[in-house]
């Protein structure tokens, strides 16, 4: 089924390209806070570092997420690709699917604590294993966003299922 024209595609396309492009910046950044909470030059800075790690991450990184999944489903609806035609196309779905949850139920309920981390680390009352898993969720995504990224330019694996036609034609040569 193929319902977006050609001018809509585009749009649609590169809305989803410019907010994967934003979601890999922000996890990025969120790297970068992490790197300076853990290795800043001193408590104040590195406190810093935490407090806008939990105050301003977790929102920008899933609306993003969510403007690529919504895109990302409106060009698998109205383009030859399907949602469910492709592997990668289904692959990448599925990884974008997981990176939203686990933002949700993963990175944002501990973010209270990692601004309260950020605040207390000045003045030396802190416990480092508020935020010492704090490499993985950089890490993760930005794996996982790297691998939707190389399927989307490599598109491997080929359809999911055949078509009728092709079984016909398949059946008919065995035969």
């Amino acid at each position: 089924m193929r319902f977006l024209s050609r001018p809509w595609r585009r749009v649609t396309l590169i809305t989803h390209i410019v907010s994967a492009g934003a979601w890999i910046g922000i996890d990025v950044m969120v790297a970068v806070l992490v790197g300076v909470g853990w290795f800043g030059p001193d408590p104040g800075v590195r406190g810093l570092a935490y407090q806008a790690l939990g105050t301003f991450v977790v929102w920008p990184m899933l609306t993003s997420g969510l403007i690529c999944l919504i895109s990302g489903v409106v060009l698998g609806l109205g383009t030859k690709y399907g949602l469910l035609r492709y592997w990668w196309v289904a692959v990448k779905l599925a990884l974008n699917l997981l990176l939203c949850t686990l933002i949700l139920v993963l990175l944002q309920p501990g973010m209270d604590e990692v601004v309260a981390y950020g605040r207390e680390l000045p003045r030396g009352t802190t416990d480092p294993d508020t935020v010492s898993s704090l490499f993985f969720p950089p890490a993760v995504s930005l794996t996982t966003l790297t691998i939707a990224t190389v399927l989307a330019v490599v598109k491997p694996w080929g359809r999911i299922t055949r078509r009728r036609s092709e079984r016909r034609a398949v059946d008919r040569v065995a035969a």
